[in-house]
């Protein structure tokens, strides 16, 4: 279970990293209007940044899974943005980590029964 665990919880704190490295660059990329949009995406990055973090900390199966699910959730929807923008990187990518997420929160769920 140990495994599993440290496994699920760093790729649910990379995806959340990463999430947070795109919302800095938007953000130090816009003007006006987008550039708000994109410090309010880094205040929520910044936020999930510190939960995926708490598991290391606390050793808590529970918090990680619900942090794990809200991961798979943010990168499923970034996804779905990169489509509806027609940007292959931007689709494939948070796909691929959504799905990276959900395969390790599997495992840990699994090995926790």
């Amino acid at each position: 279970m140990f495994t599993a665990f440290i496994v699920c919880a760093s790729v649910t704190a990379l995806s959340a990293v990463v999430s947070l490295g795109f919302s800095l660059a938007a953000a130090m990329n816009e003007t006006g209007n987008a550039r708000t949009i994109a410090l309010y995406g880094c205040a929520r990055s910044v936020a999930l940044v510190v939960a995926s973090a708490v598991p290391f900390f606390t050793g808590s199966t529970e918090w990680l899974e619900a942090i794990a699910w809200i991961m798979i959730l943010v990168q499923a929807g970034d996804a779905v943005i990169g489509a509806t923008i027609d940007d292959r990187m931007k689709t494939f990518g948070p796909a691929s980590a959504s799905l990276a997420n959900l395969l390790a929160l599997l495992w840990l769920i699994q090995s926790v029964q």
